[in-house]
């Protein structure tokens, strides 16, 4: 059980991965979330072995066997008494909980959903990139989202830049050009955006990735959202712009659920 004095509770102090596993049991992302959790846990000074989320994942894995479903993984620096400073030697948390895969619609994925434009704003975050458990502002974004009807809530920075959505990457086509914002100064470095980053990239394709002006997106031949756990998510229509399905959307979704067997 969670300690009441658990720092993750208390501050927010630790990390999380959402994980989709495979009916076949496989996690075929794992060595990225992997990766991205450990590196956080080094920048945020959290001990954490790579031996000790191989053997959190299994436990799960384990105990629903050859079950397609959500693994959520989460580290906390553990107890920490009252007050922000942490622990000269910290005593982690780290846990792992199950949940049934929910899949997308497939009239979602094929013909796209309607996303808004949310008036939270993300603010500038010093650990930008990490998947860290400070996510008040998507909390408040995505209640923005269930209010209105969204499938998504777009999310702009200070600047009025789109970042990402509630939960998800923002990626535009643009001719021969994937393009996706920077996540420098906010943002959540998801797992299927780096693996589409890679994909691309080994295609041939002009990769950008920078901040651009929202109204960037208007000229835009195809918007997409992506995450670890429904892959590629096109978008058909935000606020008063509509976009056609760009058919090098559905190929990549091919080679996405190619990676789970579905």
């Amino acid at each position: 059980m969670l300690s009441r004095s658990d720092r993750g509770l208390a501050y927010g102090d630790g990390l999380f991965e959402t994980l989709r596993v495979g009916a076949d049991g496989r996690v075929p992302l794992w060595p990225r979330h992997r990766a991205r959790m450990l590196a956080g846990a080094r920048r945020l000074a959290i001990p954490l072995a790579a031996e000790s989320l191989e053997r959190t994942l299994a436990a799960q894995l384990r105990d629903h066997d050859a079950e397609a479903g959500v693994v959520k993984l989460v580290l906390t620096r553990g107890s920490g008494g009252r007050g922000y400073l942490p622990p000269e030697t910290p005593e982690p948390t780290l846990f792992g909980q199950w949940f049934p895969l929910t899949e997308e619609p497939r009239d979602h994925l094929r013909h796209g959903v309607e996303i808004g434009l949310c008036d939270t704003v993300l603010p500038d975050d010093p650990f930008a990139g990490l998947k860290h458990l400070n996510r008040l502002p998507q909390v408040a974004a995505r209640a923005e989202a269930g209010r209105h009807g969204w499938r998504e809530g777009l999310l702009l920075d200070r600047h009025r830049c789109p970042l990402e959505a509630t939960s998800m990457n923002l990626f535009a086509v643009f001719g021969n050009l994937l393009w996706t914002p920077s996540l420098e100064r906010a943002g959540v470095a998801g797992v299927a955006r780096d693996w589409l980053l890679d994909v691309a990239r080994d295609q041939g394709w002009s990769v950008e990735v920078r901040a651009r002006p929202l109204s960037h997106l208007r000229r835009a031949d195809g918007i997409f959202l992506t995450n670890s756990i429904v892959g590629l998510l096109p978008v058909r229509k935000l606020a008063q712009w509509v976009w056609p399905m760009n058919p090098h959307v559905l190929r990549w979704q091919q080679l996405w659920r190619a990676q789970f067997n579905d």
